[in-house]
């Protein structure tokens, strides 16, 4: 009975956020209740089966549970405990209108520095802004295209006057949703672009706002 119970809370979390019936952060608590409770139905019911006191389903159920559990959570431990990554860390991009919307109302938007700046350095040494021997309104017109054809963003504040496209990239999974805001502005006869990405839920993020400015990035480099 554990086990199906934690089969069905470990597929219902992630299906339940990505329809939107349950908050993202509802939907991974879902998630992460089912596979504690797949390793409880692995362990506990295993021994009851070599007792001869229960059937092998439930811890059957259990191991499969446990390790697709297992194989989404062990990589996380491999990534700073932090959701806020810059290309600079010196000069972070600031955001001008996200800390106006609802889900951000009460938030500091503020970039934290200090230990997040040191875990980045360390862990994410390729994230640096990108400088072109072009004008700032050609640059910021081709970070604006590169933005508006990524997949799951939307895009909020284009401001051309100030370098500035802010918006909010979702999740494809749990549906989480984290603000980012690139800058360009003139650097050196040419121009520079800068991004930040930070998210709104939980403390750390499995490397995925590292991601999303690597994934921006990459074909303009």
């Amino acid at each position: 009975m554990m086990g199906l119970m934690a089969l069905v809370l470990f597929a219902l979390g992630p299906a339940a956020a990505f329809t939107g019936v349950v908050p993202a952060m509802v939907g991974f608590g879902l998630f992460v209740l089912g596979g504690l409770l797949g390793l409880i139905a692995l362990v506990w019911g295993g021994i009851k089966a070599v007792r001869g006191k229960g059937g092998w389903f439930s811890p059957a159920i259990g191991l499969v549970v446990t390790g697709l559990f297992l194989s989404a959570a062990l990589p996380s431990g491999s990534f700073p405990p932090y959701n806020d990554f810059t290309t600079d860390v010196d000069d972070p991009p600031a955001f001008t209108k996200a800390g106006e919307l609802p889900a951000n109302q009460g938030r500091d938007m503020s970039y934290p520095g200090g230990k997040v700046t040191e875990a980045q350095r360390q862990a994410y040494p390729d994230l640096r802004p990108l400088d072109l021997d072009i004008p700032p309104a050609e640059a910021f017109t081709l970070a604006r295209d590169r933005a508006l054809h990524m997949p799951d963003w939307t895009i909020r504040v284009e401001d051309e006057g100030a370098g500035i496209i802010e918006g909010v990239a979702t999740t494809s999974i749990f549906q989480f949703q984290d603000d980012f805001v690139i800058r360009v502005r003139r650097h050196n006869g040419g121009s520079r672009i800068d991004m930040r990405s930070k998210s709104r839920d939980g403390r750390g993020d499995i490397g995925a706002n590292a991601g999303r400015i690597r994934a921006f990035f990459a074909p303009l480099r």
